[in-house]
């Protein structure tokens, strides 16, 4: 066995010599290094640009604007013998080879150079044996070529530090406000120890990496690290250098914008970039969480030379900005600052994400989607309100309940609640009382009535039908403590339903974002069949060889269609929505039917004043849902200029509105389905008085002229699941007092 274990080795060891000097011959270094190829991403026209991958939040230094203690830190952390060896450090390679070997944390033995390198040549992006020759030969020729100082000058004018930082000089302002030549050493250290990992894991139990905003813990034990290798080699604490830092520069850190460390460009279309990144971990070109043998998302797209043809439609996309963004001539402009807007819209037939707008920079917190907040943790949900009663109505429907049964509307107190569940403060006892249709409640967004169906049919088939529409993630909301996101996709409604879900599900208690409620809301439009949102049509890369666009293998647009709905239920769903909007003072252009709902939640449990306003809706060809809520901790109630509580049909619903006709302009007019009845008529817990007289139940109470007798609606806030604490219920989201829709600029 030894005698053939050794007549191996001499055969590979032949091999070796024989590729190594195969790659030393062929491979031409070239006349000046080349940077990173930069990524673009176009709108669905595949003209429009969206961004521009790698010249991004990218300005160029020169070595002689790098301090010597940012240069050495730097080294420090990722090639402490960058200045001793020839681009390929053989002691690290063994050091790495035999701490792998023996069961050590993994480690790699990637020079500054050879990383350099790996970014430079889009030949060397596969994790292969032969890539890893080519690399080192490349790296000695680099370093041949080129001086230490050269060489240190390109890495670090390349590499990424993540929020959206590009290089060093972006690096410098984005996280301490100043120039690299401004850096002090305390600062460079930061700095230097994001290179290994500067954003968070998507997979929530990957590394949180090492952005002091994300993971402070992991982030100052790095920059200790760091320090500690530049006192090694004498750059700190020696004759002539500077001293060793004690204290952690937290003072002079920047906080991201909003809370958020993306990664993404900062334009209003930024956001997208992050969904692009997560489609392409799902087609395996690289990955977000570290997985081994697999190239980091955030440099494919910064330097991957990729053009990605998206979803995003030019015109509407424009048209959600121009509506929802604070710019002049916005619905939200005039409004008072700490408002902020999300709009998402859907193409129903097809899952494509035709606009979304969740804020003006990708780096930033997304109002629109998933985030990793600065404790690690998912978040990004907004409590839909009565908007996803939406859901309640198709479950209900679905379990055979008529939308023509009778409900009792009368507030009560549950058992264990401290206050009852109540109906916006409106009298029902002046409409349908006791005998409240489950048609005329949902257009009048009455919450105890679908109290009362949740505790019919349960709130795991209100869990179950919103999954079924594309809500994924629902958040918990608990009297104390923090909220917890809920993967549905990993669970059945049965098992979170009544608990951590109670019986509020039925009138939207439990955070949704806005993307997976555009997404619900596609495929009630289509008729009960669902499509994934999403946001790629087609990724390509750049033959080298013969200068034309390749599709790459394996990713692009997969549509896989299902009827997850019954399209009986859908459409009468529809049925019932398509009366909302004209009572409320947001019917569309030119007599085009859509369906709609309106939905609030209040601030804490004051009644009076809400924090979370909706409007969503859709008509065949598009599904938009819009939320308005605060940015500023500090000032979370939702008030307009004069000082008037918002609720669903005013700011949300003016931005829904404007937005559906300038982006169904053209467009054909298509009927939408009516109500039919369908289903058991004698379903609910109603009972029949004879007075008051009952008006029609499938028509909405008359508001008068302006919608001004009609009262406000409003949800409580979050923290009233099962058990002692309740508040009332909520308020509701129904028919609100409302005026015309002001004049736009």
């Amino acid at each position: 066995m030894l005698i053939a274990g050794f007549a191996v080795f001499i055969m590979l060891a032949g091999i070796g010599v024989v590729g190594f000097t195969y790659y030393s011959t062929t491979v031409v270094l070239p006349n000046e290094v080349p940077l990173p190829l930069s990524t673009t991403i176009y709108a669905q026209d595949n003209k429009t640009q969206l961004a521009k991958l790698g010249d991004e939040n990218r300005t160029f230094v020169t070595i002689n604007d790098i301090p010597k203690h940012v240069q050495d830190a730097v080294a420090a952390a990722e090639d402490r013998n960058f200045y001793d060896h020839s681009g390929v450090d053989y002691k690290g390679i063994t050091r790495a080879a035999w701490n792998n070997l023996t069961g050590g944390e993994k480690q790699g033995a990637s020079t500054i150079t050879q990383q350099y390198a790996r970014n430079a040549y889009e030949n060397l992006k596969d994790d292969t044996y032969a890539r890893k020759v080519k690399e080192a030969i490349l790296a000695s020729k680099l370093n041949d070529k080129y001086d230490k100082p050269t060489i240190m000058q390109h890495y670090l004018n390349v590499i990424y530090f993540g929020r959206g930082a590009y290089g060093i000089e972006a690096a410098a302002l984005t996280y301490f406000n100043t120039r690299t030549k401004d850096l002090d050493v305390a600062q460079a250290a930061v700095l230097a120890a994001l290179i290994k990992q500067p954003v968070a894991s998507t997979d929530p139990n990957g590394h949180k990496g090492y952005d002091p905003a994300v993971n402070p813990a992991e982030a100052e034990k790095r920059w200790t690290y760091v320090l500690d290798g530049m006192v090694t080699k004498g750059w700190l604490n020696a004759p002539g250098k500077p001293q060793r830092p004690t204290v952690y520069p937290t003072k002079s850190l920047q906080k991201p914008k909003d809370g958020g460390a993306g990664f993404g460009v900062k334009t209003p279309r930024g956001n997208v970039v992050n969904y692009v990144r997560e489609e392409m971990e799902g087609w395996g070109l690289c990955t977000n969480s570290n997985a081994p043998g697999k190239p980091s998302c955030v440099n494919e797209l910064r330097d991957g030379g990729y053009r990605i043809q998206t979803t995003i439609d030019p015109k509407r996309q424009a048209a959600a900005e121009n509506a929802a963004q604070r710019k002049k001539g916005s619905e939200i402009f005039p409004e008072p600052k700490n408002l902020m807007a999300a709009v998402v819209s859907v193409e129903p037939k097809t899952g494509r994400v035709l606009a979304y707008y969740g804020g003006d920079s990708g780096a930033d917190f997304d109002y629109a989607g998933k985030n990793i907040d600065s404790g690690g943790n998912l978040t990004g949900g907004h409590p839909p309100g009565s908007s996803f009663k939406v859901y309640t109505l198709a479950a209900a429907i679905n379990a055979g309940i008529s939308v023509k049964s009778h409900w009792d509307a009368s507030p009560f107190k549950p058992e264990g609640f401290d206050n009852p569940v109540q109906n916006a403060g409106r009298d029902v006892s002046k409409t349908c009382g006791k005998w409240c249709t489950l048609e005329y409640s949902t257009i009048q967004s009455y919450n105890v009535p679908f109290y009362h169906v949740s505790e019919k049919i349960q709130p795991s088939k209100i869990v179950d039908m919103a999954k079924a529409a594309g809500i994924t993630t629902m958040w918990t909301t608990p009297p104390k403590g923090s909220s917890e996101p809920v993967n549905l996709l990993k669970t059945k409604g049965e098992d979170v339903a009544p608990e951590p879900f109670f019986h509020v599900v039925g009138y939207g208690q439990y955070p949704v974002t806005v993307l997976e409620h555009a997404n619900g809301l596609a495929t009630l439009a289509n008729h009960g069949v669902y499509n994934k949102a999403h946001f790629v049509i087609k990724v390509q890369q750049q033959n080298r060889d013969t200068g034309k666009w390749e599709v790459v293998p394996g990713t692009g647009e997969k549509r896989n269609p299902k009827q997850t709905i019954r399209p009986e239920v859908a459409d009468e769903v529809t049925g019932v929505l398509k009366q909302i909007p004209r009572p409320n003072n947001r019917s569309l252009d030119n007599g085009r039917q859509a369906a709609g709902k309106t939905g609030t939640w209040e601030y804490g449990g004051d009644a009076k004043t809400n924090a979370h306003a909706w409007m969503v809706g859709y008509t065949e060809q598009l599904a938009t849902a819009v939320w308005v809520g605060s940015k500023d901790s500090k000032k979370p109630k939702i008030l307009d200029r004069n000082g008037n509580n918002i609720g669903g049909s005013k700011l949300p619903g003016a931005i829904w509105q404007r937005y559906m006709d300038d982006a169904l302009d053209g467009k054909d007019r298509i009927e939408m389905p009516s109500v039919t009845g369908i289903g058991d008529q004698n379903a609910g817990n109603g009972i029949e008085t004879a007075p008051p007289p009952v008006p029609d139940q499938g028509q909405p109470q008359d508001c008068g002229p302006f919608g001004w007798l009609c009262p406000q609606d409003g949800n409580q806030g979050p923290g009233t699941p099962p058990g002692p604490g309740r508040g009332n219920g909520g308020t509701g989201g129904g028919l609100l007092p409302t005026l015309s829709p002001r004049p736009r600029e």
